[in-house]
């Protein structure tokens, strides 16, 4: 088995895994790393994904919903989760062309059950704590390799959020000597890393910036009745026109006057949300086309209001480099792009990164940040205390 020291550059290949708050699917990148830290030098060597059909998907909404989760529940899930993570890294693992004995070991996010990033008051057994499922034991015990994952416990240990944790990620493979970057992902929850041209990983600013597609997804699905998951390419949302005052209320939520350092999730802006902006679309007579742009405008709007409040005025940004599912969605990035006249906004495929494998691909990254012994949270992202290396592993 390959020693893993920073002082061994013995390039090792890496099946990342993820799945987001979208509940859309599994992520899996097969990706070859050379080296670690911030000089680690990482490639691409296939990404697959895995669709969650809907009722998986269904149940997991489910287990992320208060009213409707149950103990047994997230227990099953996690050793069903653990079973189908393993399959995604199986074939990924085929289909670019390998066999298992080429594979160093797996990093996986796992799902996202619950997110509390900081404790409820007058409640001394509410503390910041963080839940995915997806056992790593199993992913072992099916794939005959070591799996790392569990990353967001270890940066709440030492306070932080533990979240959001792609920053890391995103500063290694996108930071530029002349070029302020901001990097936005846009899964279910929006999250942002901007880095300041020729920046240090002390400058490097990052915070979720509140829903991505969540709120559009949910609305779509039930608008169309079930036979849609989301707006393909948003075309429905272009059919349509926003309800500027109805995207004005739903801005004035508290989570986009907090101040980052700062995290969310389903807990915010899940099912019950959509349900009340459902609500208040209804009573406005909303259409549906008018009712999906409206929610498209509100993700566009908290994305580009993050950046005006908390980005703008500390760090000069010349790109905006969206990823995840809501880099598919034209409609979403013609309103970013005509909100920000003096960024250009691109796609991470345009810089030749598969815009749906960058967070698995980052997984990778710090499952062998975590082999190496480096910390690998930012403490300027998640507000932890001190630089951390998080991580568990699970043996085969």
């Amino acid at each position: 088995m390959i020693q893993f020291s920073p002082e061994n550059n013995t390039p090792v290949i890496v099946v990342g895994l993820m799945s987001g708050t979208s509940l859309d699917g599994i992520d899996a990148a097969v990706v070859r790393i050379t080296g670690s830290g911030l000089q680690s030098q990482v490639e691409l060597l296939h990404y697959y994904n895995i669709p969650y059909d809907s009722s998986i998907r269904g149940k997991l909404k489910e287990l992320c919903s208060e009213g409707h989760s149950s103990s047994s529940g997230v227990c099953s899930m996690n050793a069903y989760l653990g079973a189908r993570f393993a399959d995604a890294a199986t074939e990924a693992v085929r289909e670019a062309g390998l066999s298992m004995d080429d594979i160093h070991f797996i990093s996986s996010h796992g799902q996202t059950i619950w997110h509390i990033p900081e404790g409820e008051a007058g409640n001394p057994y509410s503390v910041p704590s963080s839940l995915q499922i997806g056992d790593l034991s199993v992913i072992a015990k099916h794939t005959g390799k070591m799996v790392v994952g569990d990353f967001r416990t270890a940066d709440m240990a030492v306070g932080g959020q533990g979240a959001p944790l792609a920053p890391y990620g995103d500063f290694i493979l996108f930071r530029h000597e002349h070029i302020g970057r901001l990097l936005q992902n846009i899964g279910g929850i929006g999250n942002c890393s901007a880095i300041p041209a020729g920046a240090d990983a002390t400058e490097v600013l990052a915070f979720d910036t509140g829903p991505g597609n969540m709120v559009m997804d949910e609305t779509v699905q039930v608008l169309s009745e079930g036979r849609l998951t989301y707006d393909e390419g948003g075309r429905w949302a272009a059919q349509g026109k926003a309800d500027e005052g109805l995207v004005a209320e739903m801005m004035s939520h508290v989570y986009f006057q907090t101040v980052p350092p700062k995290s969310t999730g389903r807990e915010l802006f899940g099912k019950a949300y959509a349900a009340w902006y459902l609500e208040k679309a209804r009573v406005r007579n909303l259409s549906d086309a008018d009712t999906v742009a409206t929610a498209t405008a509100f993700t566009a709007h908290s994305i580009v209001d993050s950046y005006k409040r908390y980005v703008f005025p500390v760090c000069e940004i010349q790109e905006v480099i969206v990823s995840g599912g809501g880099a598919h969605n034209a409609e979403l990035l013609r309103i970013l792009a005509a909100m920000l006249p003096e960024q250009k906004i691109m796609t991470s495929a345009q810089l030749g990164f598969h815009d749906d494998a960058k967070e698995a691909v980052i997984f990778a990254v710090l499952g062998n940040d975590f082999m190496h012994g480096i910390p690998n949270n930012l403490p300027a992202a998640t507000g932890a205390q001190r630089p951390t290396v998080m991580g568990k592993l699970a043996f085969p």
